[in-house]
């Protein structure tokens, strides 16, 4: 889910207005004249934040010259050169920063996914991210979860009905909840979260079709997975890690939600090199 144009344009006015307020100060050393750049990643990564990158760029200088040697998505080795630039050096000098922050952050979105989805290949078992994002950056970090092989959950609270314990105990009942949620919301998807075998029974009985496995240890989602027999779509949720996403995945459930695809990352080590 690419965001729009207008919005990524958006982002980088955000982030060149944070970065370069009033103006560059230090640019303002560089003498006059047009160079070559390359951005370079020093670790094996998963690509993502073309748009940005380049944008950045663009409302920066607009006669910069930008060759993009891999695609989103693209996995890069060490020391392997992503982009070239060409343009005045102040201009990329003054870009750069913004540039890489959206670079290196996307980018760790999209590397970390892509080692969830590689750990349960094969499964059929679908790696979903969350509403755990970096303020702002919610639509842009769901865009580097699909070049790392994953899939988007709900954007915001406002395209999908995710009905939570507070909600059922509000409601006065998980079927309460349900019956309101389908009265209400006509090609809405609803899910429900459960903390329990009990809950998940209640809730299927009620007609829930797809149901959170909320903190279900590895014998409980099996049990979860037996007593479902195909009714719902059931997403396990909640100390998801690399060490224990495949032996969840085996249990059987169909999504997996992983918070960390972009709560918990580490920025991909990339430099820009002007020649």
């Amino acid at each position: 889910m690419l965001p729009s144009a207008a919005q990524v344009a958006a982002d980088v006015r955000l982030a060149l207005e944070e970065d370069v307020g009033s103006g560059d100060l230090t640019a303002r050393l560089v003498p006059a004249g047009p160079v070559q750049a390359r951005i370079l990643c020093r670790q094996q990564a998963v690509l993502a934040g073309i748009p940005w990158v380049t944008e950045v760029f663009s409302q920066v200088d607009g006669n910069l010259a930008l060759d993009w040697q891999l695609a989103d998505g693209d996995a890069i080795a060490p020391d392997q050169v992503v982009c070239t630039i060409r343009g005045e050096a102040a201009s990329i000098l003054t870009a750069e920063r913004a540039a890489l922050n959206f670079l290196q952050t996307l980018s760790a979105t999209a590397t970390a996914t892509a080692a969830y989805v590689a750990a349960v290949a094969g499964t059929g078992v679908n790696i979903l991210d969350t509403r755990k994002t970096l303020p702002g950056l919610r639509l842009a970090q769901k865009y580097a979860v699909t070049c790392g092989g994953g899939v988007n959950h709900r954007v915001g609270l406002y395209d999908m009905v995710l009905i939570k314990e507070n909600h059922i105990a509000a409601a006065g009942s998980i079927r309460a909840a349900l019956e309101k949620a389908a009265a209400l919301f006509s090609g809405i998807p609803v899910e429900i979260e459960v903390e329990n075998l009990e809950e998940l029974e209640q809730a299927l009985v009620a007609g829930a079709t797809r149901v959170l496995l909320d903190n279900f240890d590895l014998e409980q989602l099996a049990l979860a997975v037996k007593l479902n027999a195909g009714r719902a779509r059931l997403e396990a949720s909640g100390g998801v890690n690399l060490q224990s996403v495949a032996a969840i995945a085996a249990t059987g459930v169909d999504d997996i939600s992983v918070g960390a695809l972009t709560k918990d990352i580490a920025a991909v080590d990339f430099s820009l090199l002007v020649s």
